[in-house]
């Protein structure tokens, strides 16, 4: 792999892990949806999974969904909201999911190698089908476990 696209995936993680340490410090505003706006960015990635010169059989795309999947729990359970003393609705701080995103990449870096012998179309639509397949069920599940917390309620001070 080029340096190049090394240095582009971590000023990446950089920004993500920039964003999210950010986002433990405000509360979340409205009713979540923007929990799920990152899933709007993925459907350029969707063109990349059904390219015509991504050849690979059935159990390969299978095994990316399910790669993806597994990488996705780790990511589920270290995310989570409490509400705090102003009544606003905040992620938790977890040091547990910054250690589990650093995981995730580095197991796609291991894979990539590991895949090197396949040809780049296909290796590229089987990466974003395990990107899809961690991001989307994590997004969903921390929208749901935010609504949760939203729907409940302001707690009454007794």
């Amino acid at each position: 792999m080029d340096f190049s696209v090394y240095g582009i995936v971590i000023l990446v993680a950089v920004l993500i892990i920039w964003r999210r340490t950010r986002g433990m410090y405000r509360p979340i505003q409205g009713s979540g949806f923007r929990l799920l706006r990152p899933l709007l960015f993925l459907v350029p990635c969707l063109f990349l999974i059904v390219n015509p010169k991504a050849h690979a059989p059935a159990w390969e795309w299978i095994a990316a969904i399910g790669i993806g999947g597994l990488l996705s729990l780790p990511l589920i359970l270290t995310t989570n909201y409490e509400r705090r003393a102003d009544q606003q609705i905040y992620t938790v701080k977890s040091i547990g999911f910054f250690v589990s995103f650093i995981c995730v990449l580095a197991v796609r870096f291991i894979l990539r190698d590991y895949l090197s012998g396949i040809d780049q179309e296909t290796m590229y639509s089987l990466f974003m089908t395990v990107l899809i397949g961690y991001v989307v069920p994590w997004r969903i599940a921390s929208y749901l476990k935010f609504r949760k917390l939203y729907l409940s309620g302001p707690e009454q001070a007794v």
